[in-house]
Protein backbone atom coordinates (compact mmCIF):
# COMPACT_ATOMS: atom_id res chain seq x y z
CA UNK A 1 0.00 0.00 0.00
CA UNK A 2 0.96 3.61 -0.55
CA UNK A 3 0.47 7.27 0.50
CA UNK A 4 0.93 10.27 -0.80
CA UNK A 5 0.18 11.75 2.71
CA UNK A 6 3.48 11.89 5.11
CA UNK A 7 4.00 12.56 8.66
CA UNK A 8 4.71 16.41 9.83
CA UNK A 9 8.66 15.89 9.56
CA UNK A 10 11.17 18.24 11.55
CA UNK A 11 14.25 19.61 10.19
CA UNK A 12 17.47 17.85 11.80
CA UNK A 13 19.72 20.62 11.13
CA UNK A 14 17.83 22.61 13.64
CA UNK A 15 16.99 22.18 17.63
CA UNK A 16 14.63 20.13 17.51
CA UNK A 17 12.87 21.50 21.14
CA UNK A 18 13.03 25.24 19.32
CA UNK A 19 10.82 23.39 16.17
CA UNK A 20 8.06 21.75 18.21
CA UNK A 21 7.79 25.00 20.21
CA UNK A 22 6.92 27.03 17.25
CA UNK A 23 4.78 24.00 16.28
CA UNK A 24 2.79 24.33 19.56
CA UNK A 25 2.36 27.95 19.23
CA UNK A 26 1.19 27.62 15.59
CA UNK A 27 -1.82 24.79 16.20
CA UNK A 28 -4.53 25.29 18.07
CA UNK A 29 -4.71 23.51 21.76
CA UNK A 30 -6.73 20.25 22.08
CA UNK A 31 -10.14 20.66 23.50
CA UNK A 32 -9.65 19.72 27.57
CA UNK A 33 -13.22 18.89 27.51
CA UNK A 34 -13.40 16.00 25.08
CA UNK A 35 -13.16 12.46 25.88
CA UNK A 36 -10.40 10.93 24.54
CA UNK A 37 -11.65 8.85 21.49
CA UNK A 38 -10.59 4.74 21.38
CA UNK A 39 -10.89 2.07 18.57
CA UNK A 40 -14.11 0.26 19.23
CA UNK A 41 -12.17 -3.02 19.84
CA UNK A 42 -10.31 -0.96 22.63
CA UNK A 43 -12.88 0.80 23.99
CA UNK A 44 -13.72 -2.51 26.82
CA UNK A 45 -10.60 -3.12 26.85
CA UNK A 46 -8.17 -0.55 27.66
CA UNK A 47 -10.37 3.26 27.29
CA UNK A 48 -8.09 5.84 27.55
CA UNK A 49 -8.21 8.56 29.67
CA UNK A 50 -7.09 12.00 29.59
CA UNK A 51 -4.33 12.55 31.75
CA UNK A 52 -3.01 8.79 31.66
CA UNK A 53 0.07 6.78 30.54
CA UNK A 54 -0.25 3.24 29.00
CA UNK A 55 2.71 1.06 27.95
CA UNK A 56 2.20 -1.74 25.26
CA UNK A 57 5.40 -4.36 24.67
CA UNK A 58 4.48 -3.76 20.62
CA UNK A 59 4.50 -1.26 18.01
CA UNK A 60 1.27 -2.60 16.76
CA UNK A 61 0.17 -2.07 20.00
CA UNK A 62 1.05 1.60 20.64
CA UNK A 63 -0.45 2.46 16.80
CA UNK A 64 -3.91 1.03 17.22
CA UNK A 65 -4.03 2.75 20.55
CA UNK A 66 -3.15 5.74 18.98
CA UNK A 67 -5.14 5.44 15.64
CA UNK A 68 -8.76 6.22 17.31
CA UNK A 69 -7.53 10.12 18.17
CA UNK A 70 -6.34 10.45 15.14
CA UNK A 71 -9.64 9.19 13.11
CA UNK A 72 -11.53 11.60 15.43
CA UNK A 73 -9.32 14.14 13.55
CA UNK A 74 -6.76 15.14 16.63
CA UNK A 75 -2.99 15.10 16.03
CA UNK A 76 -1.02 12.42 17.10
CA UNK A 77 3.03 12.27 18.05
CA UNK A 78 6.02 9.70 17.82
CA UNK A 79 9.31 10.37 19.59
CA UNK A 80 11.93 7.82 19.52
CA UNK A 81 10.08 5.60 16.84
CA UNK A 82 12.94 5.49 14.81
CA UNK A 83 11.15 2.38 13.05
CA UNK A 84 7.31 4.07 12.57
CA UNK A 85 5.94 2.07 10.17
CA UNK A 86 4.04 4.71 7.70
CA UNK A 87 1.95 2.03 5.98
CA UNK A 88 1.02 0.20 8.85
CA UNK A 89 -0.27 3.83 10.40
CA UNK A 90 -2.36 4.39 7.37
CA UNK A 91 -3.71 1.33 7.34
CA UNK A 92 -5.05 1.76 11.08
CA UNK A 93 -6.53 5.03 10.38
CA UNK A 94 -4.14 7.35 11.84
CA UNK A 95 -3.95 10.36 9.45
CA UNK A 96 -0.31 11.26 8.43
CA UNK A 97 -0.81 14.82 7.68
CA UNK A 98 -1.99 15.35 11.47
CA UNK A 99 0.83 13.26 13.07
CA UNK A 100 4.14 14.48 14.13
CA UNK A 101 7.33 12.52 13.87
CA UNK A 102 10.37 12.73 16.03
CA UNK A 103 12.16 9.70 15.04
CA UNK A 104 14.88 9.87 16.96
CA UNK A 105 15.40 13.00 20.22
CA UNK A 106 18.08 11.70 20.97
CA UNK A 107 19.62 13.33 24.60
CA UNK A 108 16.48 15.43 24.85
CA UNK A 109 13.59 12.95 24.78
CA UNK A 110 12.42 14.10 27.69
CA UNK A 111 12.47 17.52 26.57
CA UNK A 112 10.70 16.85 23.24
CA UNK A 113 8.20 14.60 24.48
CA UNK A 114 6.57 17.21 27.00
CA UNK A 115 6.62 19.94 23.69
CA UNK A 116 4.32 17.22 22.24
CA UNK A 117 2.05 16.86 25.35
CA UNK A 118 1.62 20.03 25.24
CA UNK A 119 -0.11 19.62 22.18
CA UNK A 120 -1.40 16.70 20.97
CA UNK A 121 -3.96 14.49 22.14
CA UNK A 122 -1.96 11.42 22.52
CA UNK A 123 1.80 10.87 22.16
CA UNK A 124 3.52 7.58 21.80
CA UNK A 125 7.33 6.98 23.00
CA UNK A 126 9.87 4.52 22.89
CA UNK A 127 12.37 5.93 25.53
CA UNK A 128 16.12 5.37 24.59
CA UNK A 129 16.72 3.59 28.22
CA UNK A 130 15.16 3.05 31.12
CA UNK A 131 13.19 5.57 33.16
CA UNK A 132 13.19 6.33 36.82
CA UNK A 133 10.31 7.67 39.24
CA UNK A 134 11.43 11.43 39.09
CA UNK A 135 11.93 11.51 35.23
CA UNK A 136 7.93 9.80 35.00
CA UNK A 137 6.80 11.77 37.76
CA UNK A 138 7.74 15.16 35.20
CA UNK A 139 5.38 14.03 32.33
CA UNK A 140 2.81 12.86 34.94
CA UNK A 141 2.15 16.23 36.03
CA UNK A 142 2.33 17.59 32.12
CA UNK A 143 -0.69 14.60 30.97
CA UNK A 144 -2.43 16.04 33.48
CA UNK A 145 -2.40 19.73 33.03
CA UNK A 146 -2.64 19.00 29.29
CA UNK A 147 -5.50 16.54 29.51
CA UNK A 148 -3.07 14.19 27.21
CA UNK A 149 -2.58 10.65 26.78
CA UNK A 150 1.03 9.08 26.61
CA UNK A 151 1.30 5.52 25.07
CA UNK A 152 5.38 4.24 25.91
CA UNK A 153 6.04 1.48 24.25
CA UNK A 154 8.96 -0.27 26.88
CA UNK A 155 8.92 0.22 30.73
CA UNK A 156 7.48 2.71 32.81
CA UNK A 157 6.97 3.17 36.48
CA UNK A 158 4.28 4.99 36.67
CA UNK A 159 2.09 3.48 33.99
CA UNK A 160 -1.81 3.12 34.95
CA UNK A 161 -2.18 -0.07 32.45
CA UNK A 162 0.54 -2.43 30.84
CA UNK A 163 -0.71 -3.63 27.73
CA UNK A 164 0.76 -6.68 25.85
CA UNK A 165 0.54 -9.38 23.54
CA UNK A 166 0.54 -13.03 25.14
CA UNK A 167 0.26 -14.79 21.34
CA UNK A 168 0.39 -14.22 17.77
CA UNK A 169 -1.39 -16.46 15.20
CA UNK A 170 -0.90 -15.37 11.98
CA UNK A 171 -3.54 -17.03 8.94
CA UNK A 172 -2.40 -16.80 4.94
CA UNK A 173 -2.22 -18.44 2.08
CA UNK A 174 -3.05 -22.36 2.34
CA UNK A 175 0.06 -23.01 0.39
CA UNK A 176 3.16 -21.71 -1.51
CA UNK A 177 4.68 -18.18 -0.75
CA UNK A 178 2.57 -14.97 0.09
CA UNK A 179 2.16 -11.86 2.30
CA UNK A 180 0.19 -13.40 5.71
CA UNK A 181 -3.41 -12.15 5.71
CA UNK A 182 -4.63 -11.55 8.91
CA UNK A 183 -2.97 -11.73 12.56
CA UNK A 184 -5.24 -12.41 15.69
CA UNK A 185 -3.50 -11.72 19.07
CA UNK A 186 -3.97 -12.88 22.88
CA UNK A 187 -3.64 -9.34 24.43
CA UNK A 188 -3.97 -8.75 28.44
CA UNK A 189 -4.19 -5.74 30.25
CA UNK A 190 -2.61 -5.04 33.89
CA UNK A 191 -3.64 -2.63 35.79
CA UNK A 192 -2.06 -2.66 39.62
CA UNK A 193 -3.40 -5.46 41.44
CA UNK A 194 -6.73 -5.94 39.89
CA UNK A 195 -6.54 -9.47 37.86
CA UNK A 196 -5.56 -9.49 34.28
CA UNK A 197 -8.46 -8.84 31.98
CA UNK A 198 -7.61 -10.80 28.21
CA UNK A 199 -9.10 -10.68 24.83
CA UNK A 200 -9.12 -11.56 21.53
CA UNK A 201 -8.07 -8.92 18.72
CA UNK A 202 -7.50 -9.36 15.46
CA UNK A 203 -5.31 -7.39 12.92
CA UNK A 204 -5.62 -5.21 10.27
CA UNK A 205 -8.43 -3.03 11.79
CA UNK A 206 -8.19 -4.09 15.56
CA UNK A 207 -11.77 -5.78 15.76
CA UNK A 208 -12.51 -8.16 19.37
CA UNK A 209 -13.43 -11.73 18.51
CA UNK A 210 -15.30 -14.15 19.97
CA UNK A 211 -13.16 -16.86 20.07
CA UNK A 212 -9.30 -17.78 18.96
CA UNK A 213 -8.29 -19.27 15.64
CA UNK A 214 -5.85 -21.54 14.36
CA UNK A 215 -3.66 -20.22 12.04
CA UNK A 216 -0.83 -21.09 10.29
CA UNK A 217 2.01 -19.79 12.42
CA UNK A 218 2.01 -18.73 16.31
CA UNK A 219 4.63 -15.76 16.71
CA UNK A 220 5.50 -13.98 19.86
CA UNK A 221 5.09 -10.02 19.75
CA UNK A 222 5.81 -10.26 15.74
CA UNK A 223 4.32 -7.29 13.82
CA UNK A 224 5.66 -8.11 10.24
CA UNK A 225 6.30 -11.89 9.02
CA UNK A 226 5.89 -14.17 6.06
CA UNK A 227 5.50 -17.58 5.52
CA UNK A 228 6.04 -20.17 3.11
CA UNK A 229 3.19 -23.50 3.54
CA UNK A 230 3.21 -26.15 2.10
Amino acid sequence: MSSSRSVVALDPARSVVEQLRERVAAMEHKPAAQPVATLPGLASLVPLHAGATYAVDSASLALALAAGVSQAGEWVGFAGCADFGVEAAAELGIELSRTVLVPDPGEHWLEVTAALVDVLRVVVLRPPASVDERTASVLDSRLRTRSAVLVVHGQWPRADARVSVEESVWTGPGSGAGQLQERRARVVVRRGARPPQRAELTWPGVHRVDQPVRGLRTTPNSDDVRVRVG
